[in-house]
């Protein structure tokens, strides 16, 4: 990456973090008004849990076993479908089973099991101290700090040099589905913002209100990711157009954030450099880092994909690959396709200009 465009990146991160804050204090802002104008104080009554008994058991359930079963017979349908085309080697089932696993049996409750012991010593005095807030403005805070927060970590992750390496396992799946979902590198993982996020909102009083959002965003993100396009019913018919324009401005879709994962920018498709929303595709309306095409994109994962082993992907930096020139090897570069005289692997050079090394694309 040249200088100038590292500068141009760090201006637009800076300015883009400064109307963030703005949009973290909008539904804050929203409730003080709201509460100002109908003169309640919510506060002064003892705190009234909603009764919806039905609605919390679909949610936990949800949040617990529901959302891992519904993945899984998800995946089973995609894969008897041959939507994976024989791209799920030994090595990718490997890899994508480990992170679905690990993560969900392991790590994440160890996570929150410390983060909740350690909250009450970090924010003593505070449990349940937003218990009043209604359910409304509690899901709609809940659910701009979460979700904007995890469009802050996506994007970083692919804006900032450094941080590429973690986040690659994700995208190097050269295939979209429930298979890939929940593939990610072990530090990707640990560091997720939203695992401590949530424990802090559910301590601080928000529970059911972080439930539900988390319930809502993690079915809007697993039909984002599978090969099953379910959105394009909503372009071919015009009389759902109008529908089609407002949620795709709004969430993530299968069409744009398929466009995410797309293993080339050059079709005029593939936007893997944007389209970084998880739950809200509206942050990267808001911040100019989205495309919308309605289309899908010809090939996934990464052109310069190695297949490195899968205990390297998942375990990078502790492993390493033993692919001599991967990103993930022990002397690979931070961004390949960022080096210099990087040529991508499926460039068709020109007959006239072979000798200055100028080349075109081939997009089939």
């Amino acid at each position: 990456m040249s200088v100038s465009l590292k500068r141009d990146t760090a201006q637009k991160i800076l300015r883009d973090g400064s109307i963030s804050l703005l949009l973290y204090a909008l539904p804050v802002l929203l409730l003080a008004a709201w509460l100002y104008i109908t003169g309640d104080k919510p506060w002064l009554r003892p705190p009234v849990k909603p009764d919806i008994p039905v609605l919390k058991a679909v949610f936990e359930n949800l949040s617990s076993w529901g959302l891992p079963v519904l993945t899984v017979g998800v995946g089973i349908a995609e894969f008897l479908l041959g939507l994976y085309k024989k791209k799920w080697t030994r090595n990718e089932r490997i890899l994508d089973i480990v992170c679905f696993i690990g993560p969900k049996v392991f790590i994440r409750p160890l996570i929150v099991y410390f983060t909740l012991k350690m909250l009450p010593l970090l924010l003593p005095g505070l449990k349940d101290v937003f218990a009043w807030v209604p359910l409304f403005w509690g899901f709609l805070i809940v659910a701009v700090a979460d979700d904007l927060t995890q469009y802050w970590y996506h994007r970083l992750h692919h804006q900032v040099p450094f941080l590429w390496r973690f986040h690659r396992t994700h995208h190097s799946a050269p295939y979209m589905g429930m298979a890939m979902a929940s593939r990610q590198n072990i530090i990707y993982t640990i560091f997720f913002s939203q695992i401590y996020l949530t424990a802090a909102l559910v301590y601080l009083g928000l529970g059911y209100a972080a439930l539900l959002v988390t319930g809502i965003k993690s079915l809007i993100t697993m039909a984002a990711h599978s090969s099953i396009p379910w959105d394009k019913p909503l372009y071919s018919r015009k009389w759902l157009h109008p529908v089609a324009w407002v949620l795709e401005r709004l969430i993530s879709t299968p069409a744009t954030h398929h466009a995410h994962h797309a293993a080339s920018n050059d079709d005029g498709i593939g936007h893997y450099k944007g389209n970084f929303g998880n739950m809200f595709f509206l942050w990267d309306v808001v911040f100019g880092t989205g495309i919308i095409t309605r289309k899908y994109p010809a090939a996934y994962g990464l052109e310069y994909y190695q297949r490195e082993e899968w205990y390297a992907q998942f375990l990078w930096p502790i492993f390493k690959s033993k692919k001599v020139g991967s990103e993930l090897s022990a002397s690979g570069p931070e961004v390949a396709d960022e080096e210099p005289g990087y040529v991508p692997p499926n460039a068709v050079y020109e007959e006239e200009d072979f000798i200055g090394k100028k080349y075109l694309y081939d997009l089939q």
